[in-house]
């Protein structure tokens, strides 16, 4: 952990319909291990943000209304993308979204998603020729709709870090992709803390 770098800047892009928890999941992730550095003396180690399509409000499942920070077309530069699942088949449908994805991964260190995001990521061209999971219930879908993905079905897993690409299955798995990324990004120290201070138990760390 070099405790005086720039924050790692943490894009979470949200949408209608999107599960909640798999993007409140990473957010609250990034947000505690911020208050644990704190805690050790360090400066804040994650900048996150949410990008929307536009600047208006977001309705995820539920019901649940979230603003945005960012839109697609103006936002600070990003480190890490994380895109959450959901109803992913209207997002698949936007060139301007599947462009932006695509950008975004070649300019970022990880591009990572939960659940079905993987639809989305695969639909922009992320996952080719990657080893990739996803919700068990959608495994075989995006191997079918995606062959030249890897899709790996395996209920032990609940994330793969294939380098530039990192995926996790269902939806509180992206809490366990996130306590990695801290890990990645930070140490092993700071992200057991985090699971810690979160009473998470089931990360593997």
């Amino acid at each position: 952990m070099h405790d005086s770098a720039a924050p790692t800047h943490i894009a979470i892009f949200i949408y209608d319909d999107a599960e909640v928890l798999d993007f409140a999941g990473p957010f609250e992730v990034f947000a505690t291990a911020n208050r644990m550095a704190e805690r050790l003396g360090m400066l804040s180690p994650f900048k996150t943000f949410l990008i929307g399509k536009t600047l208006g409000p977001v309705t995820a499942r539920g019901g649940f209304r979230v603003m945005p920070s960012y839109a697609i077309d103006d936002h600070p530069s990003v480190d890490v993308l994380i895109v959450p699942g959901g109803l992913h088949e209207p997002q698949m449908a936007r060139d301007d979204l599947r462009e932006w994805i695509h950008k975004t991964h070649e300019t970022s260190i990880v591009t990572t998603s939960v659940c079905t995001g993987a639809f989305i990521l695969a639909d922009a061209g992320v996952l080719d020729g990657r080893k990739v999971i996803t919700h068990h219930e959608d495994r075989e879908i995006l191997q079918k709709e995606f062959p030249w993905c890897e899709v790996i079905d395996d209920n032990r897993k609940r994330f793969i870090d294939d380098g530039s690409v990192v995926t996790s299955a269902g939806v509180s798995a992206g809490i366990d992709m996130s306590l990695h990324l801290v890990e990645r990004f930070g140490d092993k120290k700071l992200a057991k803390m985090t699971a810690e201070n979160m009473a998470y138990e089931d990360c593997e760390l």
